[in-house]
């Protein structure tokens, strides 16, 4: 029984990776093999503060409210040296103020004191630092350093329930485990992002626009 079971596991393992395929091809003529992030930076700690802000936030929102805070505070160094409250005042915007204010402040002062101010390039280190989950390592390992990555926001959990390639799970970290079995490492943070160009433009929350999607041949719905 046992090897049955592994058997039709591996069979499954190995057509949804054919699967894949397709849907990297389709995603590549759809949208473009360029991609950019939604949240701006142009520092890697900044790319960190950002991602810890839009936690319960749009992207437009945390953009506004970081051009504010980078403004007057220009290097990790110097969100270090002020307090949670003086960050509060100006993230309080994005929802949540006191305890993302709380995280920017101990964040910062990790980097600073462990990191000379650096943001690491490994995932497990990434994910030591306050306010920090997998999400957000994976941008950073994807984005900043070019390196595997599969992040799992709204977007890729939704849409890859929908195309069935994981099937009715919702946390964030079995969907990233399941993925790093059919997905290309390599491939993981270009699929992600296109999922959120997807996921915003055809395959919304509120409704799928089956008719007008590029992925019809290969998603679940039409199997």
């Amino acid at each position: 029984y046992r090897k049955m079971k592994k058997d039709c596991l591996r069979k499954m393992t190995a057509k949804l990776k054919e699967r894949i395929v397709h849907i990297l091809s389709a995603l590549d003529k759809e949208y473009g093999t360029d991609f950019i992030c939604y949240l701006n930076y142009e520092t890697p700690w900044q790319l960190l503060i950002a991602v810890i802000l839009s936690a319960q936030c749009t992207d437009a929102r945390v953009n506004i409210v970081v051009k504010d805070l980078f403004a007057k505070y220009p290097s990790s160094a110097a969100l270090a040296a002020a307090t949670p409250e003086e960050i509060e005042e100006i993230v309080k915007p994005c929802g949540l103020g006191k305890s993302k204010a709380r995280d920017i402040h101990k964040c910062m002062t990790t980097l600073v004191e462990k990191y000379n101010g650096q943001v690491p390039d490994d995932f497990d280190k990434l994910l030591k630092l306050p306010g920090v989950g997998r999400k957000s390592a994976n941008l950073i390992m994807g984005d900043v350093f070019g390196k595997p990555a599969i992040v799992t926001d709204t977007h890729c959990i939704r849409l890859t329930n929908r195309m069935g390639l994981v099937d009715g799970i919702k946390d964030p970290k079995k969907v990233e485990m399941a993925l790093w079995k059919i997905i290309p490492g390599e491939k993981g943070s270009d699929f992600c992002h296109r999922l959120v160009n997807h996921g915003r433009e055809v395959c919304t929350a509120r409704k799928a626009y089956c008719e007008k999607c590029c992925l019809q041949e290969v998603c679940k719905k039409s199997l």
